[in-house]
């Protein structure tokens, strides 16, 4: 059995648990019917920033009768796709939603209303929606309206929370989600002692990093990358993917305007991070080749956590950062604190060289007890590569 909490207090943004609502253990069918949801939400990764991804299956006597999924912002959600592929109507019947249905007005009236007329009688949801619009109130109007309110517990809410990460960190704190990237030789290297990293992954796994590129709101390098790289930052597989922001942190606006990321400034969208202190003509340069430019606060070198206030704040803003390079860059998001997650490729390479880079430079920690610990950690094979995942919070948002 489930615990029934009761209280009536509003659930906070850092609770995922909402009192006065029913937790189920639930059942095997339970379990199969929010899984299909859940595959329904992930066919619509990508595309629907910065609305969450959602999806939901409609059952009246253990038989699916409606499904649908957010497929993009602005267009119907969940709830009301499932509802509208239901030939025969959906009254008396049961819903699983991977996240608490919406009860503002946005782009598309609030999604309570909808299951309220339809007279869809018990709603499971996956998760909880932590943003202040919602935040419980859309489980209490279902349950105000006489509908029946379980929200599910274990790991099929494990998987709802992961697949909107990026969404519930920006509604908790206002800032991105920031994800670290990086490829290396078994022995930490990112690269030959002669700059050579061509290539250090397999085709599978660059593949998988391409996939990952098309779920990002935007993707960022340091100066040093984009002068060596000279990378497009662009999503290229097919389909109707969202272009991510491309971002370069170049303290002195050094980006060459000669560059694939200035060439086509005015085709993807380009925002340079600069220090307070960056030359005016080399920022107005950029500025006329089509790139947006942001000064931050620090004087010789891009403040990072002001950087991703800024991406925030943006409307709308940027909810998911992908960390691309280089060691430098990416030393001072660690040093800051400022990453949630690390995806790295370990290749069955040994490359050596005590000058070859490796993924994190900077200063680093002074004790091996300041290092910076990592938490669920798991771990595929992808080709002969190896992708280990793991967070820096035990927490999940």
């Amino acid at each position: 059995m489930g615990e029934d909490i009761s209280s009536n207090e509003l659930v906070t943004p850092w609770d995922r648990r909402c009192p006065g609502f029913f937790y189920s253990m639930i059942s095997g069918t339970d379990i199969s019917f929010m899984q299909r949801a859940l595959d329904l939400a992930d066919l619509a990764r990508g595309r629907t920033s910065p609305n969450p991804t959602v999806g939901a299956v409609i059952v009246r006597d253990d038989d699916v009768i409606g499904e649908g999924y957010h497929r993009r912002a602005g267009a119907d959600h969940a709830e009301v796709a499932a509802i509208r592929s239901a030939a025969g109507g959906v009254e008396g019947a049961t819903i699983y939603v991977t996240l608490e249905p919406c009860c503002h007005t946005g782009r598309t009236g609030p999604c309570t209303e909808a299951l309220i007329k339809a007279g869809i009688a018990r709603v499971l949801i996956a998760s909880l929606d932590p943003s202040a619009k919602v935040n419980g109130k859309g489980l209490r109007q279902l349950r105000d309206a006489g509908i029946e309110v379980e929200v599910l517990d274990g790991a099929v809410a494990a998987r709802a929370r992961a697949q909107n990460e990026a969404f519930r960190k920006h509604a908790v704190t206002g800032l991105p989600f920031v994800l670290f990237k990086s490829a290396m030789s078994l022995d930490g290297k990112i690269a030959t002692a002669t700059g050579d990293s061509r290539w250090i992954s397999g085709e599978e796994s660059r593949a998988v990093v391409h996939a990952l590129r098309a779920e990002m709101d935007a993707i960022a390098v340091g100066c040093g990358t984009a002068a060596i790289d000279d990378p497009m930052l662009n999503c290229r597989l097919p389909g109707d993917y969202l272009q991510p922001l491309r971002i370069v942190f170049d303290s002195q606006a050094n980006l060459d305007p000669r560059s694939k990321l200035v060439q086509t400034a005015n085709d993807f969208r380009t925002l340079v991070f600069t220090a307070g202190n960056a030359p005016d003509e080399r920022v107005a340069a950029l500025e006329r080749a089509g790139v947006e430019v942001s000064r931050t606060g620090g004087e010789g070198r891009v403040d990072v956590g002001e950087a991703l206030a800024h991406l925030g704040s943006m409307d709308p803003p940027v909810m998911s950062v992908l960390l691309e390079g280089g060691p430098t860059l990416a030393a001072s998001f660690v040093e800051a604190g400022l990453i949630d997650k690390v995806m790295m490729f370990v290749a069955p390479k040994l490359i050596g060289g005590e000058s070859a880079k490796t993924p994190v430079e900077g200063r680093g920690f002074r004790l091996v007890g300041e290092a910076v610990p990592l938490k669920r950690l798991s771990h595929v094979s992808i080709g002969e590569d190896v992708l280990i995942t793991a967070y820096t919070s035990e927490d999940e948002w």
